[in-house]
């Protein structure tokens, strides 16, 4: 599936909709690699009439240790940085950054099979085409200039189902489940 969400609002809500009931059939992980540290998981903990979404952490969220057993099937929170602009509505700060881009998932994987980043990348890739990755704790930027990197959440453009748990990345800890 190539970048549904280049092809405006509305297409892409139904197509990243649509993506939440699909399984995968193949894992993205090497033969006989599996990975099976608990990993972080975010939310949706907002969304904004013009398009926007506050993904977060929240009360079952754990960023030092992970929170979600490496069993378990969720969608990967992808981005793909634009560089878009902070849109009206956002004040950006440490907690609730702007991502500067496009947030999606992908349909549920086992977190045993992201047994990477780059692993977990590449399925973004897989479902979005170049320039998707795998979101990470610390993908909000506030500042002038956005020059400061924040955590705990961020906004973006897009679509995320509301109610869902998330794979996130955290760089800084050991919190993913190929740690």
């Amino acid at each position: 599936m190539r970048n549904p969400l280049r092809r405006g609002t509305a297409a892409a809500a139904a197509v990243a909709a649509s993506l939440t009931f699909l399984t995968l059939t193949a894992a993205p992980a090497q033969a006989g690699v599996s990975a099976d540290h608990a990993g972080m998981t975010w939310t949706v903990a907002a969304k904004g009439a013009d398009g926007t979404v506050r993904v977060s952490s929240d009360a079952v969220t754990n960023p030092y240790q992970g929170d979600t057993p490496a069993s378990t099937a969720l969608s990967v929170l992808c981005l793909r940085v634009t560089g878009a602009a902070v849109p009206a509505g956002v004040t950006p700060d440490f907690y609730a950054g702007w991502a500067r881009g496009t947030v999606a998932a992908t349909p549920p994987v086992r977190g045993t099979t992201l047994t990477s980043r780059a692993v977990a990348d590449s399925l973004c890739v897989q479902y979005y085409g170049a320039g998707w990755r795998m979101a990470e704790f610390h993908d909000g930027r506030y500042g002038p200039g956005l020059e400061s990197s924040g955590g705990w959440s961020f906004w973006a453009y897009g679509y995320v189902p509301e109610g869902a748990r998330l794979w996130t990345a955290v760089d800084d800890q050991i919190a993913n489940p190929w740690n």
